[in-house]
C-alpha cells in the first residue's frame, strides 16, 4: 500500500480510485486505516466475501492473503488483475499506470 501511496495522485490525475480491501474486523482495520493516514478508501472484508469474488488466494505458510492488484473500469470490467505469489510480489504503478492510460472512457 506504501506504493500507492507514492503515487496516488497520479492515479487521481487519471481519474482512477485507489481501493484497498484488508482482512481485518472493521474496528481493527480503521484504527490501521487512521494511524497509518492512509489517502484513500480502505474496506475490511474479515469474511473474505470481496476477496474471494476476486479470486484472491490465501495461504497460510505465507502468512495470509496473497497480494493482488486489480484494475476495474467505469463499465465493472476487470481490465488487469495480478495475483502475487508472496508479500513482495506486487506490480510497479507505472505498469498500473500504463493500463489505465490505454483504457477508454
Amino acid at each position: 500500500m506504501a506504493q500507492l501511496r507514492q503515487d496516488k495522485d497520479k492515479f487521481e490525475e487519471r481519474g482512477a480510485q485507489v481501493i484497498a480491501i484488508g482482512p481485518e474486523k472493521p474496528r481493527d482495520f480503521a484504527k490501521f486505516w487512521v494511524s497509518h493516514d492512509m489517502p484513500f478508501i480502505g474496506v475490511p472484508d474479515p469474511e473474505h466475501k470481496v476477496a474471494d469474488l476476486f479470486g484472491q488466494e490465501f495461504k497460510l505458510f505465507k502468512l495470509g492473503r496473497m497480494p493482488a492488484q486489480v484494475v476495474v473500469d467505469k463499465k465493472g470490467i476487470i481490465r488487469f488483475a495480478h495475483y502475487g505469489s508472496s508479500m513482495a510480489d506486487v506490480p510497479e504503478n507505472k505498469e498500473i499506470l500504463e493500463i489505465i492510460d490505454q483504457m477508454e472512457d
